[in-house]
C-alpha cells in the first residue's frame, strides 16, 4: 500500500474518533509509539497523519507533554440580532457581541483602540468618502472567556462622528449604533459580504490562532434613512471559533 494512503488511514481513524466523541475536546490522542503498534506503520507515516490532522484543527501537539483534541466551543454570531426589532427581547443597552456571549453565559472582553485614519481603499469606497477623507475607526481586539476571539474593526465618517463618543477612546456600552440614531443617522439596511482566506502573518499571533486555522472575513456597511454609508465594519472570526446563523422568514403577500 502506497506511503500516503497509509497515513491518510490513519488520520482517517483518529478523526473518526474525535467526530464520534470517543476522543473528546482535551483528550489526548495515542502516543506516537501506540498509534504505530496499532496501524502496523512507521513514526514517519504517524507524523504525516498527526500532520494532517493539525492543519485541519482537529489536534493540538504540545511540546512535552503530548497532543490532544482541541478545544472546540464556536461562538453563535446571528448578525440580524444587531439591529432588534422594538418587540424583540433584546437589551438595547447592550453591544451585539457582547449580547451575543452572555446569552450563552460566558464572559466578553475586549481591548479598544480609536484613531483618525485615512482608510484603506476599499473602506473608503464603501463610506463614499472623497479622495483623502478621514474616518474614526474603533479597533477591538474582543475576548471569550479570556481567550482573543475575534477583531472588529468599525469605521465612521469622521464628519458624522466627530464630537461624539465614538470618536472617543473607551467602551460604548450601549452601542455605537445607538449613538449613531441619537446623531439622527439611524442604519435602516445594512449589507454584508462573506468571505474566507488565511490568516495574515499578523493576525495569527494577536488571535493566537493554531496552523491551518482559516478566517472568515465579515463586512458589512450601514446605511442611513438617506441611503448614505455611515459605518463599515470589518471582523475577522477564526473558523474554529465562530458559527454565523442567519433566519429568513419569508413573509406573506400583502392584499391589495
Amino acid at each position: 500500500m502506497a506511503r500516503s494512503s497509509l497515513y491518510q488511514q490513519v488520520a482517517a481513524e483518529v478523526r473518526r474518533a474525535i467526530y464520534t466523541g470517543e476522543l473528546a475536546p482535551g483528550d489526548q490522542i495515542p502516543t506516537e509509539t501506540d498509534l504505530m503498534e496499532a496501524h502496523g506503520v512507521s513514526r514517519n507515516t504517524v507524523r504525516l497523519a498527526l500532520g494532517e490532522l493539525e492543519n485541519e484543527g482537529l489536534i493540538l501537539r504540545m511540546r512535552r507533554r503530548g497532543t490532544f483534541v482541541r478545544e472546540r466551543r464556536p461562538l453563535l454570531m446571528r448578525p440580524q440580532d444587531e439591529f432588534p426589532s422594538r418587540d424583540q427581547d433584546v437589551d438595547r443597552r447592550l453591544d451585539s457581541f457582547v449580547h451575543a456571549v452572555t446569552s450563552e453565559g460566558r464572559n466578553p472582553d475586549q481591548n479598544i483602540e480609536v484613531s483618525i485614519v485615512e482608510p484603506p481603499e476599499d473602506v473608503a469606497t464603501r463610506l463614499a468618502l472623497a479622495d483623502g477623507g478621514l474616518a474614526v475607526v474603533r479597533r477591538r481586539l474582543r475576548f471569550v472567556d479570556g481567550q482573543p476571539y475575534n477583531t472588529n474593526d468599525s469605521y465612521f465618517p469622521l464628519d458624522l462622528v466627530t464630537d461624539s463618543e465614538i470618536a472617543r477612546p473607551g467602551n460604548i456600552t450601549r452601542g455605537a449604533n445607538r449613538v449613531l440614531e441619537e446623531l439622527g443617522h439611524p442604519q435602516t439596511r445594512v449589507v454584508d459580504d462573506i468571505s474566507a482566506r488565511m490568516p495574515t502573518s499578523d493576525e495569527t499571533p494577536r488571535l493566537r490562532l493554531e496552523p491551518g486555522t482559516p478566517v472568515v472575513v465579515h463586512v458589512r456597511v450601514g446605511y442611513d434613512g438617506e441611503d448614505t454609508p455611515v459605518r463599515v465594519a470589518v471582523s475577522v472570526l477564526p473558523a474554529d471559533k465562530h458559527l454565523i446563523r442567519y433566519e429568513l422568514e419569508r413573509r406573506p403577500a400583502s392584499r391589495p
